[in-house]
């Protein structure tokens, strides 16, 4: 085991990637010379030159559809987002182009591209940089869409998802490349579609992703000293859901809280809450909870912006009363 931080996680997947596979090259905006806005190219140009590390103009719609056309003649291409948000100028080459072309081309070609990047509420970054887009990719049929939460997964996922033979949309968040921990040593892969069980318990199951995987962990240890016992659940797989997972624990708890980071509406809660709905309601004992962010821009100021998102005493709280049957 090695402590190491998560973007150097995720350099360290992309470089042992790249060193495997000549086919497996990276374009986005800084990504060369410079190492990438949060150094997860970090000295990459150096090691493969310019033609594997490739320095893009500010026009994600035309790197993104250069990265689907290198993927049709054989590359794996790794697209970086310098900020998710930003890649809303590309939706078009994602869900028209990667989703679509290996059906449309009745098979002939595979898209074998990963567009990653940082994503979510930072700490002042304003509303343009503070988006939380796996909501908006969630119907497009024919992706898949993974959020990383610690070094460990983020290493794994990243390699997978690079050998993956399908587009997958890689969501990191801003506030956790700093996060620390042992990660295994040598090469190692994470399931894309398989969730965490992250700690088991027996009162309620909470379904979280990404940053409120860690405020999940900070109210679970509030509630313990409380006697209350928590499942969490960490999805990592937005799409497809894992939901054996989940229902699994569901039919041991009774409970469902599902804690996002994503807006209320149209978000990622919502539609696991139908699957659950749907596939463990007579397992339920009473209602599914939904926490998620406010339905607004999310605001500059930073007491404002801590408002608009879930924080770890709500989670006590809503748990608490759950399980006491108060709600």
């Amino acid at each position: 085991m090695a402590e190491t931080l998560l973007f150097n996680a995720l350099r360290e997947a992309i470089d042992e990637e790249m060193a495997r596979d000549p086919r497996v090259c990276v374009m986005g905006e800084d990504v060369g010379q410079y190492g990438g806005s949060y150094k997860v190219t970090k000295d990459l140009y150096a090691k493969y030159g310019e033609l594997r590390v490739l320095d893009t103009p500010i026009a994600e719609n035309s790197f993104t559809g250069m990265a689907v056309g290198v993927a049709m003649t054989g590359l794996r291409p790794i697209v970086e987002g310098m900020n998710m948000g930003f890649l809303l100028l590309a939706f078009n080459q994602i869900s028209n182009n990667m989703g679509m072309l290996p059906y449309t081309s009745g098979g002939n070609f595979k898209i074998p591209a990963v567009v990653r990047g940082p994503g979510g509420v930072g700490r002042q970054l304003g509303a343009e940089h503070s988006q939380r887009l796996e909501a908006y990719f969630h119907a497009v049929p024919g992706i898949k869409i993974v959020a990383v939460s610690t070094p460990t997964n983020a290493k794994g996922l990243m390699k997978a998802a690079i050998r993956d033979n399908n587009p997958v949309l890689f969501f990191e968040h801003v506030l956790l490349y700093n996060l620390s921990e042992e990660i295994p040593k040598g090469d190692y892969t994470c399931a894309l579609t398989q969730a965490e069980l992250v700690k088991e318990g027996k009162d309620v199951t909470i379904l979280t992703y990404s940053r409120m995987r860690h405020h999940c962990l900070k109210a679970i240890e509030q509630l313990e000293t409380e006697n209350i016992s928590v499942e969490l659940v960490d999805l990592i797989s937005l799409k497809p859901f894992d939901m054996e997972t989940v229902s699994t624990s569901i039919r041991k708890t009774h409970r469902v809280i599902i804690v996002e980071e994503c807006m209320k509406t149209g978000g990622i809660g919502a539609e696991l809450m139908a699957l659950i709905i749907e596939n463990c309601f007579d397992d339920l004992d009473s209602r599914p909870i939904r926490l998620s962010s406010q339905d607004i821009p999310t605001p500059y100021n930073g007491k404002l912006e801590n408002l608009t998102i879930i924080q770890p005493s709500q989670i006590v709280e809503v748990t608490r009363q759950l399980v006491n049957s108060l709600i």
